[in-house]
């Protein structure tokens, strides 16, 4: 009985420490006034973007979501508009695998819409494939559809004061890389089937989403827009949809003991959106409410440098 006991105790002091560490949970205490502001949230009809909008749309946002999936949409905008009363949330159709589909909606929306005050680029997939102009599906939706999103509504973020862009990273940017000579050869920043292949291309893209934050900060300075990265928490989303019938059986259970829900995922993210003078922080990454230190390749200024313009040319938006 005894080393039963023991490994119960050793068991239950492993969870106290995960649930205190890469599980601990936070809450945003922003009162920034966004009654007036609009907002793009992309992937905002689940998880943690769907409890973003929520959070947002109760305090008066008008909130755009920017979804593939038109039945989700609609789905999720009931379910809002139930909860919060504002009949000021619509859908516009994204699909951030197709650079076509990236303009088109950035077109629409320039053309219906007067202003954009915040961008939250919340999208993000773990799978294996590719997009519809070649690149691998992580690095085209996590990285390159929000990169090039952001690059086209720029110009409209500058006529709105105190404009922010928010990039949904993860923790997993600490096992990413960039190789560029292979994202020059095979479109992608990591291939191969298996799952630990994939995970690794995923690492890589949220390596790209604090590069390009970096980066971002860079070229904004001295204008009315700021950007932040953030770490939601370890969540229970439909972020891993894709993985295999076995994986999900191993996920299943770690999830439902330990990962946080969607909103309590979403803090960081309303932290980042609501906080009043976090100005200065703009190019940071944030992590439980609170801004983080990254490691040196996280803000790397050559790196983040040289995939911008990468990615530009990836994009089309350079020669």
């Amino acid at each position: 009985m005894l080393p039963l006991a023991i490994g119960v105790v050793l068991v239950g002091a492993v969870y106290v420490i995960l649930v205190n560490s890469l599980f601990r949970k936070s809450k945003c205490s922003g009162v920034r006034e966004i009654s007036d502001k609009t907002v793009i949230i992309t992937g905002g009809n689940t998880g943690i973007g769907k409890a973003t909008a929520m959070e947002l749309a109760g305090r008066g946002a008008r909130v755009i979501l920017a979804c593939r999936n038109r039945q989700k949409a609609e789905a999720a905008i009931s379910d809002i508009k139930t909860v919060t009363g504002s009949n000021n949330v619509v859908y516009m159709q994204l699909d951030l695998s197709s650079l076509k589909s990236v303009r088109s909606f950035a077109e629409t929306f320039l053309k219906t819409e007067s202003k954009l005050d915040l961008l939250i680029n919340n999208a993000g997939l773990v799978a294996d494939g590719r997009t519809e102009d070649g690149f691998g599906i992580e690095f085209g939706v996590n990285h390159l559809g929000h990169f090039l999103l952001t690059c086209l509504l720029l110009d409209r973020l500058k006529e709105s004061p105190g404009a922010r862009v928010i990039t949904v990273s993860s923790l997993a940017h600490r096992w990413g890389k960039i190789d560029f000579d292979g994202l020059v050869t095979n479109k992608d920043l990591g291939t191969g089937r298996y799952s630990w292949q994939f995970f690794q291309a995923y690492c890589n893209s949220k390596l790209c989403n604090n590069l390009f934050t970096h980066e971002l900060a860079k070229r904004l300075k001295g204008t009315n827009i700021t950007c932040y990265s953030v770490h939601p928490g370890i969540v229970k989303t439909e972020l891993s949809r894709h993985v295999s019938l076995w994986q999900k059986v191993f996920i299943e259970p770690v999830s439902w003991l330990l990962f946080l829900d969607p909103t309590t995922g979403a803090q960081t993210t309303l932290h980042c959106a609501l906080q009043e003078g976090i100005e200065p922080l703009s190019g940071r990454y944030f992590s439980c409410c609170a801004v983080q230190e990254v490691g040196a390749k996280a803000k790397d200024n050559a790196v983040a440098k040289r995939l911008w313009e990468v990615s530009e040319k990836l994009c089309g938006l350079s020669h």
